[in-house]
Formats: C-alpha cells, sequence, structure tokens
C-alpha cells in the first residue's frame, strides 16, 4: 500500500519534471519557431486527425487550456495566418478551427524541435520507467 507522503512525492516529481520539460519546449519552440507551446499543443491536435478541421468545443475538451485561453491562442494563429476560424453552418454556435497550409508548415518545421527536447528530458519511451 501506498503511503500519503509516497504518494505527494511522486505527485511533486511528475509536477517538477512536467515543469522543466514544459519550460524547456517553450524556449526552444519560441527561439526557433516563434510559437508558444500552446500554440505548437493547438497544431499538433489539428493534425493528428484525418481531417485538419475541429470544433473548438471538442478541441479544448482534449487540451490542458480553459476554453478561453484556447481562444487567445487560436485568435493569435489565425493572425500569425497558421489556422482559420469559421462557423458551423448547421450551428451557428459552432466554431471550427481549420489548419492552413502555413500552419501544416510551421507545424512540421516545430515538430522537429519539439521531439528533439522530448527525446533530450524523456529519452525513448523505453527508458521512461512507471516509477511505482
Amino acid at each position: 500500500m501506498v503511503t500519503d507522503s509516497a504518494l505527494i512525492d511522486r505527485w511533486r516529481s511528475l509536477l517538477t519534471s512536467y515543469n522543466l520539460v514544459a519550460a524547456h519546449l517553450e524556449r526552444a519552440l519560441q527561439d526557433a519557431h516563434e510559437l508558444t507551446l500552446s500554440d505548437f499543443e493547438t497544431l499538433d491536435r489539428l493534425t493528428t486527425r484525418e481531417c485538419d478541421k475541429r470544433r473548438m468545443q471538442d478541441l479544448a475538451s482534449e487540451m490542458y487550456l480553459s476554453q478561453s485561453a484556447l481562444s487567445r491562442t487560436v485568435a493569435r494563429l489565425e493572425k500569425d495566418g497558421l489556422v482559420l476560424r469559421t462557423m458551423c453552418q448547421d450551428d451557428r454556435r459552432g466554431v471550427f478551427v481549420e489548419l492552413t497550409s502555413a500552419g501544416r508548415q510551421r507545424h512540421e518545421q516545430a515538430r522537429t524541435t519539439h521531439l528533439s527536447v522530448l527525446s533530450e528530458h524523456l529519452g525513448a519511451a523505453s527508458d521512461v520507467a512507471d516509477p511505482a
């Protein structure tokens, strides 16, 4: 049985690891591609489906961002020409986010940086052991 103290220690270790990797990702993506980590994650989520178009509500439910933070991120990406926002024809309350060709290209370039940082900090998937 795991003690409360052990659970808290594992939680804190996880947070420390996440913060370390996220900070390195943020810096590397910004320096090399002028993208924040949230920008990259949004583009990445749009490229991991068969269709480059997603409902904002569905995208928000999969991400760590609040709906308003995602809206600000999408607005920034739209301003940079990396995504388009369109209204749903069937439900005018629904908003779609669609990846542009420039967005796909920026994502492809940034993906190499993203994977490099993950590899540097997390190693190969087989090297990352479950601390349990």
